[in-house]
């Protein structure tokens, strides 16, 4: 298939090179033109185990190109959303470049003749995102699904080739979904025909998968730091203790490491933008009068 990634950093340039792994024929789009420049020599802006060896060897195979051109997107049949997301002064999703990436993507939608096109978001975003974004592309005859992405840094290419889930968020429309899955379908065969789990769900449930998981895994941080105060104060071990709760199967050891907080690209940044959200909620299916909300009296601690 061809397809296209519009944005070329650490998510969408892996996403890019992986496609290409798997044969398709794949456009990278991104408007910083010494990236554009670095990726298509072959050589990676950022250091990620794996991804230089396939990125040079589909670029030198003619399977994987960039450019700064979004001309470039006409005649694809997928089209991925890989920009960031990053945090804006309030605490929420910046979506400027989720934005950015439609508007340049809209002169060149609906141009496919291998049959029908999707915009694939991959981006992680506030809930309602998907159906604002499928409004803006529904004139040109595209599709729009989401379809999230779950990297761990130094994990990323395996994570992208070999995920541990596949999640679809398809249109209301029974048609439009089913046309619209069958094409990821097609996208992704190898991968689940390795037996991937693939779940079909709709774009408010998909948009709330990536950000539900991140919010579990800070809280298990954020529970085992604070237990780590408790054996302080008491003389306990808090490594025993991780070690001893993590053997229930309920629990799992993973992420019950004690430390002093937690970091990285995405839970800070995603975990604040969770709790803008209700502030913007009220795009999709429920109107904002219909959400209803409480407000604590009692002030409650962050753990960053």
């Amino acid at each position: 298939m061809r397809i296209s990634v519009i944005g070329c950093g650490y998510l969408g340039a892996v996403h890019a090179a992986s496609m290409a792994e798997l044969g398709h024929t794949v456009v990278g789009v991104d408007v910083d033109a010494r990236k554009v420049e670095l990726l298509s020599q072959g050589k990676a802006p950022f250091f990620e185990p794996g991804f230089e060896e396939i990125l040079r060897r589909n670029v030198e195979a003619g399977r994987l190109t960039f450019t700064a051109d979004y001309a470039a997107i006409a005649g694809a049949q997928v089209h991925f959303i890989g920009v960031g997301t990053p945090q804006s002064e309030t605490g929420a999703a910046n979506l400027t470049y989720v934005n950015a990436a439609i508007e340049g993507m809209l002169p060149h939608l609906g141009q496919c003749a291998d049959g029908v096109e999707v915009v694939a978001g991959k981006s992680t975003v506030p809930v309602g995102t998907a159906a604002r974004l499928a409004e803006q592309v529904a004139p040109t005859g595209v599709i729009l699904v989401w379809n999230p992405e779950f990297l761990r840094e130094g994990f990323a290419v395996k994570d992208t080739l070999d995920p541990d889930r596949m999640v679809y968020g398809l249109p209301d429309d029974e048609q439009a979904a089913a046309d619209a899955q069958a094409v990821l379908d097609e996208l992704y065969r190898p991968i689940i025909d390795a037996g991937t789990p693939r779940l079909v769900m709709d774009y408010q449930t998909a948009e709330l998968v990536k950000i539900s998981a991140n919010a579990f895994l800070a809280t298990k941080i954020s529970f085992i730091n604070a237990m780590a105060q408790i054996c302080d104060a008491v003389g306990a071990d808090v490594t025993a203790l991780a070690g001893a709760i993590g053997l229930d199967d309920r629990i799992g050891k993973r992420f019950l490491r004690a430390g002093i907080g937690f970091g990285g690209g995405c839970l800070p940044k995603d975990i604040r933008a969770f709790q803008r959200a209700p502030m913007s909620w009220g795009w999709g299916r429920r109107s904002a009068s219909s959400l209803r909300w409480t407000r604590s009296t009692t002030p409650c601690a962050t753990p960053w």
